[in-house]
């Protein structure tokens, strides 16, 4: 069997080229004679690996020389746990909930002191951004937290939020370098790697070094603080070595690509194609306010459970894989992160047509 085509929401598809390259090192890697899964991570090779990974990251990024990266694990969810420990100095955190994994990020800072809920997008089932320019923000907020693009609903902050000099921590799992950003807006800006960098058991964190200190909440397990990993060099304890050399590809391969202004466009490209379609069919229709629709994630509806039933079904069968939407919200989601072709989306869209004409 080929290649198919997986719109997976994460783990989700790499740049074949970074496969290839992978599978050609898998048995000796650059005549250590071993794998990178089997190196020591204290190794001068993996030394390398870790370190041109991060200076990668930092040139796509343009990250500035007072904001530390740091290779961690535990996924996204961990760090819903892991900011409140490290930040709440006042023990209060705003949260806009704009989707399910916001929702939970406020629901674990509420272990930690108080969050206050000052936006939320629920009301609609979360298939828009609410109004941000002036936000009722607590007076003793230790920070704002926002979850940038939402990988279930398909929404995205097209304009960061006005927090009134408030710091901006953001999960941007599912936008991770699709399109340039400004990381000097934000205190803390991280992600899971499994949507467009890299295969599952890596979260990245870019914060702010003032933001790193020793003044955690009292009962912080070790691991959980940002001050260790941050001396360590990412290595306290052994990194998820594989998955950061996996990672280090694919940003060369972005850098490759004409870097994120090209990712971009890209993406821009990939995604008019698909939303074109959605607002002209008679059959399908996005559930997301055009002004707020995600470049990555594109859930989409036939109004009829059946149909989407038989669609899903019939596209697997066509080869193409994980189209049927998060339980939460039923229906289809394309995810179309950096690595999934214009030629994917082209060839939905056309599957799309025929089912459209011969179910309509």
């Amino acid at each position: 069997m080929g290649r198919i085509y997986n719109f997976s929401a994460g783990p989700a598809m790499l740049p074949v080229e970074v496969l290839k390259e992978a599978a050609d090192e898998m048995l000796d890697y650059r005549g250590t004679g071993m794998s990178v899964m089997e190196m020591s991570h204290r190794s001068k090779a993996y030394e390398v690996i870790i370190k041109e990974a991060e200076k990668d990251l930092r040139e796509l990024m343009n990250i500035p020389d007072n904001y530390k990266v740091l290779f961690l694990q535990g996924g996204a969810s961990l760090q819903f746990a892991m900011i409140p420990m490290n930040l709440m100095k006042n023990k209060v955190a705003d949260h806009i909930i704009t989707g399910q994994w916001a929702k939970k990020a406020y629901q674990e800072a509420k272990i930690y002191g108080t969050a206050n809920v000052i936006a939320s997008s629920e009301d609609k089932t979360f298939s828009y951004i609410p109004d941000c320019s002036d936000l009722p923000i607590s007076e003793n907020a230790d920070y704002v937290y926002i979850c940038e693009n939402n990988t279930i609903y398909g929404t995205k902050f097209k304009k960061l939020p006005n927090t009134k000099g408030k710091i901006l921590v953001s999960d941007v799992s599912s936008c991770f370098l699709s399109e340039p950003v400004d990381v000097t807006k934000y205190g803390v800006i991280y992600g899971g790697v499994q949507k467009n960098i890299g295969p599952a058991g890596v979260v990245i964190v870019i914060i702010r070094e003032d933001l790193i200190t020793e003044d955690t909440l009292p009962g912080t397990p070790t691991m959980m603080k940002y001050k260790i990993h941050d001396k360590e060099g990412s290595m306290y304890n052994t990194p998820p070595a594989y998955g950061i050399y996996i990672c280090g590809k694919v940003f060369k391969w972005i850098k490759n690509q004409g870097g994120l202004e090209a990712m971009k466009a890209h993406n821009e490209k990939k995604a008019a194609i698909l939303y074109d379609f959605l607002d002209q069919s008679k059959m399908f229709h996005g559930t997301v306010v055009k002004e707020d629709r995600s470049l990555m994630n594109v859930p989409f509806v036939t109004g009829n459970e059946e149909l989407d039933a038989k669609f899903i079904k019939e596209s697997k069968a066509a080869g193409f894989e994980n189209l049927k939407g998060h339980r939460t919200v039923g229906g289809m989601r394309a995810s179309i992160y950096n690595a999934m072709p214009i030629e994917g989306v082209e060839a939905l869209v056309e599957f799309m047509k025929k089912f459209e004409a011969e179910n309509l």
